[in-house]
């Protein structure tokens, strides 16, 4: 099934959904082996409200602003430190109350399940990653997740060997260990 038609934006119900296509379509514009992206994701109509300079900056102004309910909007964030291992980096960040969730954009290295049982024990994660990338089926994949406060959570997988709008697969509990990561951030 397609989430995507082929000359307009990301086809989905749920505004969150919504915004998972919308940035794993920006990721795509901007090509493969880039550096994961943060993305605050705040509420359209209040964004208007309160940052009409801002919404206008983004081409969220009345006149060509999307009139649907509860859409979310996607504002990225400054580059993530180089360095700085990703969950270390996202347990030092709070959310001001104006942003309704969050979402990141990465790349990693996967492998189908019936390559589990052929994983070496007792491995580092650095001598881990160096078997993954080895591994003769292993898949680069491009993951968005998205989290709000209120606990929704979607994400989009994309493989760099399908990279098309037609094949990018979404739900809820793809990427759950992101997912936890991402609405960590807005615990108290």
């Amino acid at each position: 099934m397609s989430n995507v038609p082929p000359s307009s934006g990301p086809l989905a119900a749920n505004p969150l959904t919504r915004a998972v296509l919308e940035i794993d379509e920006y990721a795509a514009g901007l090509g493969w082996d880039r550096p994961a992206r943060l993305f605050a994701l705040v509420d359209t109509a209040r964004l208007r409200q309160q940052e009409p300079g801002l919404a206008a900056q983004l081409g969220l102004d009345e006149e060509t602003g999307t009139t649907e309910a509860a859409t979310l909007t996607p504002i990225e964030q400054d580059e993530l430190p180089a360095g700085t291992p990703l969950d270390e980096f996202l347990a030092t960040i709070a959310w001001p109350d104006a942003v309704a969730g969050c979402a990141l954009t990465v790349e990693r290295l996967m492998l189908p399940p019936s390559a589990e049982d052929s994983v070496p024990q007792n491995l580092s994660e650095k001598q881990l990653a160096a078997w993954v990338a080895k591994h003769p089926d292993r898949q680069e994949v491009r993951m968005t997740v998205a989290v709000l406060r209120n606990g929704s959570r979607d994400a989009a997988v994309r493989l760099r060997e399908k990279d098309s709008p037609t094949d990018v697969l979404t739900g809820a509990d793809l990427v759950p260990g992101l997912a936890e990561a991402l609405s960590a951030t807005f615990a108290d």
